[in-house]
């Protein structure tokens, strides 16, 4: 069955960046539709109640790189979302103490001093450094790419302006920014840090979503990705939605429908329908066919190219370089229900820290290990996790009196030794649980319930390739001009009409939405809008 839509712009794949490009487009006039295979919209960034009174967001879990344009244009606030703020970032140590980072300035100076006074005088001077690069290269995230090789006035000019705005950064900036680009986080932090917790739990933010371990070059530029974040126009900080991540897609689907959008649910598209070079419509897995002037692909290269479409439908290069693209899935999640909270050995009882976050990261070497087993086909026995407890920030999180705890989990890789079935993945909830337990005691006793996602279930579940969180690793190879392959990091691809919008584009991962803004906005170019 097919039949002429009547919509100007297909968008497949209802991801936060697809809803964002179909907000900026019907914004414009333009009538879209998004399809999306699952029952409700956000890709990763979904809420589930998946157990009775107990709401997980089940991946994507904290709120702080959705650009504040996007916040502003969509007026996001009006259409639900709330932003609540972490306060607090604790790693527990092994020998029962704590390093504790806090909202209030002076008490964690206080407390960095406690473990070293040299690192409390280098962290003020570290984190002005990172908030000068960072406010440098966030011009760059509203950047479309440019092609290096390309002649044309647009490239030339996006050139120039980008090798202007290198040379006006200063030559400490410079040098700086040159290393966050090169080198390890851990081998970065050691330039300014002695204290072992403090330099792995910073270095933890470079191998989020990655395969590489702390020690791996390349991880210090995924540090600053993470530090570019703001909430509210308070630079670094970091919180979670009220409702879970999930309200952060269903505000971004309100803004889409309130400017003319169609959503619908439980469409999985299976290819995209190609004439002349030129892409038409969508056929749909029931055989369903629809057509409209413009197609966009949100979700990952992968998907985009090798699955939407036929080989013979893209140049020989490109399609090579699609092949190539890394996509390793590095990353696993486990929520619970839990009786009552964790009793943290290091903090006893009931405490502000637990509106805040934890992190299993008490040296360099610990990390390292964790990497070390992924690197060999198994997931980490003792790992590293970013924990938060959400229903301490949100009481609708869970019933009165009992709590959920999401725990973000490196490494669980996609390719695991014999590969993925459920004793594996009870054993890895295992080592996870077991590992937290070293720190909070009563962590066993107070499960009611809990899920576990590995790589594998991220794929299946949400159509992540290899269950790659950022839709690609953010290695050197792999961001800006290359993002996801030479000469088409502006969004368009090889086959007229057809474009990507998902975060295997520039600027990359996370809730950041700055994809789908920028695909929406070059679009609105290509029709003359």
């Amino acid at each position: 069955m097919s039949r002429d839509s009547g919509y100007d712009a297909i968008i497949v794949g209802g991801g936060h960046n697809g809803l964002i490009t179909a907000a900026y487009l019907g914004r414009a006039g333009l009538r879209c539709l998004v399809l999306e295979r699952r029952h409700l919209v956000g890709g990763a960034a979904v809420t589930e109640e998946v157990n009775p009174g107990f709401k997980y967001s089940v991946a994507s879990y904290v709120v702080s790189l959705l650009r504040p344009e996007i916040i502003r244009d969509l007026d996001l606030p009006r259409h639900g979302l709330e932003i609540l703020p972490l306060e607090s970032t604790v790693t527990p140590l092994p020998d029962g103490d704590y390093l504790g980072r806090w909202a209030d300035h002076d008490r964690t100076r206080r407390e960095l001093y406690r473990h070293s006074p040299r690192d409390a005088e280098a962290y003020d001077d570290f984190g002005t450094l990172m908030f000068q690069l960072a406010w440098a290269v966030k011009p760059i995230l509203a950047m479309v790419p440019p092609d290096p090789l390309s002649m044309s006035p647009r490239d030339l000019k996006a050139m120039l302006r980008l090798g202007k705005h290198a040379r006006d950064l200063g030559e400490k900036q410079f040098n700086a920014l040159y290393k966050l680009m090169t080198m390890s986080s851990a081998d970065f932090l050691d330039e300014w840090f002695e204290f072992e917790p403090l330099k792995a739990t910073m270095s933890a933010s470079g191998i989020i979503g990655t395969f590489l371990g702390p020690r791996s070059p390349g991880t210090a530029y995924v540090l600053l990705h993470h530090y570019m974040g703001e909430i509210d126009g308070v630079f670094r900080a970091w919180g979670m939605a009220k409702g879970g991540n999930g309200a952060v897609s269903e505000s971004i689907a309100s803004a889409a429908r309130e400017h003319g959008a169609d959503i619908r649910l439980e469409a999985s598209v299976d290819r995209v329908i190609v004439r002349g070079g030129r892409a038409v419509g969508v056929a749909l897995e029931g055989g369903e066919e629809i057509y409209a002037k413009t197609i966009v692909s949100g979700v990952d290269p992968k998907v985009t190219f090798t699955r939407l479409l036929e080989e013979s439908d893209l140049p020989t290069d490109f399609a090579e370089a699609i092949r190539r693209f890394r996509i390793r899935g590095s990353s696993g999640k486990v929520n619970l229900s839990l009786s009552e909270l964790p009793d943290f050995t290091c903090l006893p009882g009931r405490g502000p820290h637990h509106r805040g976050a934890f992190s299993i990261s008490p040296s360099i070497d610990y990390l390292e290990r964790a990497y070390d087993d992924a690197k060999y086909g198994e997931f980490s026995r003792q790992p590293y996790m970013d924990i938060i407890i959400p229903s301490m920030i949100d009481p609708g999180m869970a019933p009165p009196g009992k709590h959920v705890m999401s725990i973000f989990v490196q490494y669980a890789p996609f390719d695991l030794n014999g590969g993925w079935n459920d004793a594996k993945r009870e054993a890895f909830g295992d080592a996870v649980v077991n590992t937290l337990a070293e720190y909070a005691p009563n962590l066993k006793e107070a499960i009611l319930h809990r899920q576990v996602m590995t790589p594998l279930d991220m794929q299946e579940v949400m159509g992540l390739t290899e269950g790659n969180i950022f839709h690609g690793e953010l290695s050197l190879h792999q961001l800006f001009f290359y993002r996801p392959a030479p000469a088409w990091s502006n969004y368009r691809t090889p086959v007229k009409s057809y474009y990507q919008c998902g975060s295997g584009t520039h600027p990359g991962g996370g809730v950041c939405g700055a994809s789908g803004r920028l695909a929406a906005l070059e679009i609105l170019k290509d029709l003359g809008r």
